[in-house]
């Protein structure tokens, strides 16, 4: 039997109106209804609890990184505009991603929130995780309150929590237990000991013989209130040895293990909420921490107020790891010891612009104590023993703080002289004769005024030998006996008191200007040639 063929006008026609179709549907997508959505959801979340059975972990572990990426896209849920706040309403807990497609640092975090969610999946964990595109649908982003690019907000019963842990895969799961009912992991065995050191990096392991009493309730309060380290509680000598090996009584102990060259450090106080969660924070941190975007936050809030950084290009910082965990090691937990990579200007710049070395190629080694603002320079070959010697009297309180100055210059002949940092106690404080010293900044849009008129009163006041006229970059010059925040300032050193400036305001005319000089300093008329 021959089958006749369509006329190709009836062709056309069929195929202009399936393209209306899909163009209708891609128009309409934002307005999808809610139910559809929610039904995908319902359907991929039941797929994916069915291939969960079994030993997850280990099924995990034999995941190619794609593979493992690909079931991970399909347990975060995609919202839009309709289902963003159904969601929400619907699940007891949800953490939502708001990102924005060309964000670089969306881009970064998405793989590590993937991974979140196909662990804490394995998990049976009851959070939902979930991420919206907040430049598509702003309108869902905005009423969710997400203002930047990545944010991370927990849901709990449709009530908002800002996200403040951190953004490896393995610290957002570790937040998101903590957070919704699960800040301890319970080992019964040494077996389930064993699985756990596979996860983990760092850890804290408490042996309380029995799970309850007052030691266990600081210890559950410290694991609650801590956001960012996992917490495993065991009862039995044989499987806490199995996580910390040096373990030597059943009594009740706590230790962190960390997956780096000092992994054993044990607590030795009270077992009290506040102790234990001090303790953490002067030893989370390996011997030697390398500053990066994702943990620069944790390492500017730290409570060691005593940091030595070495800043060096990459090559070099790999050579001096092991050497300056050795150092590092004898000022443990007093100092802590960070590395910087220089061809990280975001990170390595604004540190190295507070020295006044913000171009350098040579490796630096820099120090701070935060408890006093002070600054130090190790101005020496930053070989181990100089950066041992440097972090001893650190240590004591001996190093002389730092201070940002020019090189000295020539001011043969100038009318008003240029003082720099190391200059101004010579040519301002210990000065037999009066000061008049300019305090300006490049970036100042007042100050050229205020120099054309210091430049006047210098011409005025020539003849008085004195009385001298100065100004001092205060960008690239520092002085711990000069304090200024405000640009232009006028200070007046009268020979009677350098300690005490007065402040002339730049504001004032020439001529009341040269009426307070007079005044401050006594000049005599005769003194005077030229008038203002």
């Amino acid at each position: 039997m021959n089958l006749r063929r369509p006329p190709w006008r009836l062709a056309l026609g069929i195929l202009a109106i399936l393209l209306l179709v899909i163009n209708f549907s891609i128009l309409n997508a934002e307005d999808a209804p809610v139910d559809d959505d929610l039904e995908e959801i319902e359907e991929l979340i039941a797929l994916d609890e069915e291939e969960g059975r079994g030993d997850e972990w280990d099924a995990h572990a034999k995941l190619s990184d794609a593979e493992v990426l690909t079931k991970a896209q399909r347990i975060v849920l995609e919202l839009n505009s309709d289902s963003t706040r159904r969601v929400i309403e619907q699940n007891e807990f949800v953490l939502l991603l708001g990102y924005a497609p060309w964000c670089a640092r969306s881009a970064e975090l998405m793989p590590q929130f993937a991974e979140a969610a196909t662990l804490l999946k394995e998990m049976r964990s009851p959070v939902v995780l979930a991420k919206l595109d907040a430049e598509r649908y702003p309108r869902a982003a905005s009423d969710v309150e997400i203002k930047g690019f990545p944010t991370l907000l927990l849901f709990v019963n449709g009530t908002r929590k800002a996200y403040s842990g951190g953004f490896s895969a393995e610290e957002i799961v570790i937040w998101v237990r903590k957070k919704t009912g699960a800040p301890v992991i319970r080992v019964n065995s040494a077996a389930e000991a064993e699985e756990l050191l596979k996860k983990y990096h760092m850890f804290v392991v408490g042996l309380l013989e029995k799970f309850q009493g007052s030691d266990y309730e600081e210890f559950v309060k410290a694991a609650t209130a801590n956001n960012d380290i996992q917490f495993i509680e065991v009862n039995d000598l044989h499987s806490a040895r199995v996580l910390y090996p040096d373990i030597q009584s059943s009594k009740s102990f706590l230790g962190i293990v960390k997956n780096e060259p000092e992994k054993y450090t044990s607590y030795e106080g009270d077992f009290s909420e506040d102790k234990i969660l001090q303790f953490l924070d002067l030893n989370k941190f390996p011997l030697v921490t390398h500053l990066t975007e994702a943990n620069s936050i944790k390492v500017y809030s730290s409570p060691m107020k005593l940091q030595v950084m070495v800043f060096a290009e990459e090559d070099e910082l790999k050579k001096l790891v092991e050497p300056l965990q050795n150092v590092a090691r004898k000022f443990k937990p007093e100092i802590m010891f960070i590395t910087v990579n220089m061809a990280d200007e975001n990170l390595a710049k604004p540190f190295l612009t507070l020295y006044g070395i913000e171009n350098s190629d040579d490796t630096v080694v820099a120090a701070f104590d935060n408890k006093i603002s002070s600054k130090y320079l190790l101005e020496a070959d930053p070989t181990p023993a100089k950066i041992e010697e440097f972090a001893a009297k650190l240590l004591q309180g001996v190093i002389p703080p730092f201070f940002k100055s020019q090189p000295v210059p020539d001011n043969t002949d100038a009318l008003i002289q240029v003082v720099v940092g190391k200059t101004l106690d010579d040519l301002v404080l210990k000065s037999p004769k009066n000061v008049l010293l300019e305090v300006h900044t490049p970036w100042c849009t007042t100050c050229e005024s205020t120099s054309k008129k210091v430049e006047k009163l210098a011409k005025h006041f020539k003849g008085n030998d004195n009385l001298v006229f100065a100004r001092i970059d205060a960008s690239v010059n520092e002085h711990p006996k000069l304090q200024v925040n405000d640009y232009p300032t006028l200070l007046l050193y009268s020979t009677t008191d350098k300690h005490n400036p007065t402040k002339v305001s730049a504001k004032l005319g020439l001529k009341d200007m040269a009426n307070l000089i007079n005044k401050h300093t006594r000049v005599k008329k005769d003194a005077e040639k030229d008038e203002l």
